[in-house]
């Protein structure tokens, strides 16, 4: 029953903006950091950004730092991720995962988050 869902993504311009939003369901994230990775086709897996189960602490890849922004809002069980002029190179598969524990790790290795949704597209091309 614990599943994380995806959503926001889609065709965007370079220099747009999308904001992507990671819901769960079935259980809480009050007590789990949580990350967003992307995995763009022929390449693995990279992490994006996390923040930490209160919100009180960020982590972002350098290459987005500046660009997106992540937040949550525990009410309503939902992670957000404000993404800002958009490159080519940010085109890929987002997902959420979420984390026990309230801090973000400091390695952005996807195998220490539990929980996984199944991923938004999100596509940058003129």
């Amino acid at each position: 029953q614990l599943q994380l869902v995806e959503s926001g993504g889609g065709l965007v311009q370079p220099g747009g903006s999308l904001r992507l939003s990671c819901t769960a369901s079935g259980f809480t994230l009050d007590y789990f950091a949580v990350g967003w990775f992307r995995q763009a086709p022929g390449k693995e897996r990279e992490g994006v950004s996390c923040i930490s189960s209160s919100g009180g602490s960020t982590n972002y890849a350098d290459s987005v730092k500046g660009r997106f922004t992540i937040s949550r809002d525990n009410a309503k069980n939902t992670v957000y991720l404000q993404m800002n002029s958009l490159k080519p190179e940010d085109t890929a598969v987002y997902y959420c995962a979420a984390k026990r524990g309230s801090s973000c790790p400091r390695s952005w290795w996807y195998g220490l988050y539990e929980y996984w949704g199944q991923g938004t597209q999100v596509t940058v091309s003129s």
